[in-house]
């Protein structure tokens, strides 16, 4: 009976051998109940509270592949401690034939994972209550509830047992000066967005040494995020402000606001930075700015503050700095670190309008060529072949080994019948037999070649982006249209030369050849996405006055 090993220890216990001592029990189990270990599968320092580990996610895989009969842990909560993934995990498992065995519950049934499954949830819920008791005690001291904000340092020092003494801040001055100043630029009538463009262009690094933006100075007010909202700066301490919970299907933290009746708030004047008079200065032109009335009736405020969505958002970059173009009108585009951050010297803008036409006349015109199409495919053919030789030959030494194996067999079968029985044979008997059913399955698995590319594969993609065309100027298709056309580019580099912008248009060859198979999935990308090579991406550059001239692969 073939096995898999599990070993996990979480971020609460950093301890690597950890994941050895499991080990190391389970294979002495599976040995005592003559079971083959096919494969062990481990996460280190990753909490139980969610499956979003590769680990298990390898052995979910590989489980509802079959290649192996039991799962063996050392305890149902190495697996998960949440009652849902446990549960899941269960049912794939149980779908699958396998069974599960741990050293502390032995064969898994529903009972188990009905009782452990909430017990470890009931473990995680206890942890988090007797961390958040510890740390709303250390706020009601004055001390910190964790973390370290911008314009203070941690305080290290040890009690008289050799302990550390956690939560203590003092005052960085150095830091504390920029505060000071950026409350006072914002009073001066500055803009976020200038105020950081003046530090990071002084080289004034910003917290946790990075660059500044606007949003690192004006924030969120409401969930007191942001150096103008920080309400540390005037001698109150915030805690349980926000609320952390994991996304189930993600794994991800997302924060969510606490009602103002759950906050903890301690006075530490020790810890004042900004002036009382200051501060509420700061609020009161927060709250001036707001809301702004329209100038003149019917005028649309909204549309002021509303950054419209493009068939290209996210995808257009500064050649310069790496930053993203973004509107910054109705009608244009403009980079990012330069216009926000004043790190790049681009200052050349784009029309949204002229920028997709460039766009969407390379897609047609310019990328799938024949003539440059025709030298893909051959150089794509030649190394498609040269793998499968590889591949092929890899194949037949497993059937000569496979041919070899039942000679073996065969012949301690014969001396058997003769009467030359001794006891070893059967242990050699065992482990060729493995060997067979080892050797038989590789066989069986291997792949059928894919089909190589068709050659007018170019026209097609021709034939299909022409279509592509015609549905996105139909307004009932207009929609999916640009979707498809934004899943066959993957990034649009924009690069200064003179007064103009060289538009350099970088295509997914993988997309673009599904796109032409008519397939969201053909089988010819099954073996070309392992030529990473090959299937590198294709630019287009425009020159003056955006038409493309050149492409290249």
């Amino acid at each position: 009976m073939k096995v898999a090993l599990y070993a996990r220890y979480s971020s609460d216990n950093q301890r690597d051998a950890s994941i050895e001592d499991q080990l190391r029990i389970c294979r002495a189990r599976a040995e005592r109940e003559g079971w083959q270990v096919v494969d062990s599968y481990t996460d280190r320092a990753i909490s139980g509270a969610s499956l979003i580990r590769p680990g298990i996610q390898e052995l979910i895989a590989d489980g509802l592949k079959r290649r192996f009969d039991v799962v063996l842990t050392e305890s149902l909560d190495r697996l998960s401690r949440d009652q849902e993934d446990i549960a899941g995990f269960y049912k794939r498992m149980r779908f699958a034939g396998i069974a599960i065995v741990t050293l502390s519950e032995g064969e898994v049934s529903e009972l188990h994972i009905g009782l452990k499954g909430t017990m470890g949830a009931l473990y995680l819920k206890d942890l988090a209550d007797k961390t958040r008791r510890g740390l709303r005690g250390r706020v009601e001291e004055g001390k910190s509830g964790g973390g370290l904000c911008f314009g203070y340092d941690v305080v290290k020092q040890f009690d008289a047992s050799g302990k550390a003494i956690r939560g203590e801040r003092k005052i960085n001055e150095a830091e504390a000066a920029v505060a000071r100043r950026i409350f006072a630029d914002y009073l001066a009538g500055q803009s976020s967005r200038t105020i950081a463009m003046a530090l990071n262009r002084e080289g004034i690094p910003g917290p946790q040494g990075k660059e500044w933006g606007p949003t690192t100075i004006h924030g969120n007010p409401k969930r007191g995020v942001g150096i103008l909202n920080n309400e540390l700066y005037v001698g109150k301490l915030v805690w349980n402000r926000l609320r952390y919970l994991k996304d189930p299907d993600t794994g991800k933290r997302v924060s969510r606001l606490n009602p103002e009746g759950e906050w903890v708030t301690q006075d530490v004047p020790e810890l004042r930075i900004v002036d009382q008079e200051v501060w509420e200065a700061v609020k009161a032109r927060q709250k001036a700015l707001a809301y702004q009335p329209p100038a003149e009736p019917g005028e649309n405020t909204l549309n002021d503050r509303r950054r419209p969505k493009h068939m290209f958002t996210s995808l257009v970059k500064c050649g310069c700095c790496g930053s993203g173009y973004t509107m910054i009108s109705k009608d244009l585009l403009g980079c990012f670190g330069a216009r926000n951050k004043g790190v790049c010297e681009n200052r050349l803008n784009i029309r949204r309008d002229a920028l997709e036409k460039s766009v969407l006349q390379g897609l047609h015109t310019h990328l799938m060529e024949p003539g440059l199409f025709k030298e893909f495919c051959a150089e794509f053919t030649r190394e498609v072949n040269r793998r499968r030789v590889e591949r092929s030959t890899g194949l037949e030494a497993a059937r000569r080994q496979l041919e070899k194996t039942e000679k073996q067999i065969r012949g301690i079968i014969e001396a058997i019948k003769e009467g030359m029985f001794q006891p070893s044979m059967k242990s050699e008997m065992d482990a060729l037999e493995a060997r067979k059913a080892e050797l038989t399955e590789m066989l069986v698995q291997a792949e059928e070649p894919p089909p190589l590319l068709h050659p007018n594969m170019a026209e097609i993609y021709h034939q299909r982006i022409s279509a592509l065309y015609g549905d996105l100027q139909n307004e009932e298709t207009t929609t999916q249209a640009a979707l498809t056309f934004r899943s066959l580019v993957d990034q649009i580099e924009l690069m200064p030369e003179g007064n103009d912008l060289q538009v350099v248009l970088r295509g997914d060859l993988g997309a673009i050849l599904r796109f032409a198979a008519g397939k969201k999935n053909p089988g010819v990308l099954s073996e070309a996405g392992a030529l990473t090579d090959l299937l590198s991406q294709g630019s287009v550059v425009a020159g003056t006055g955006f038409e493309p001239v050149t492409f290249r692969l």
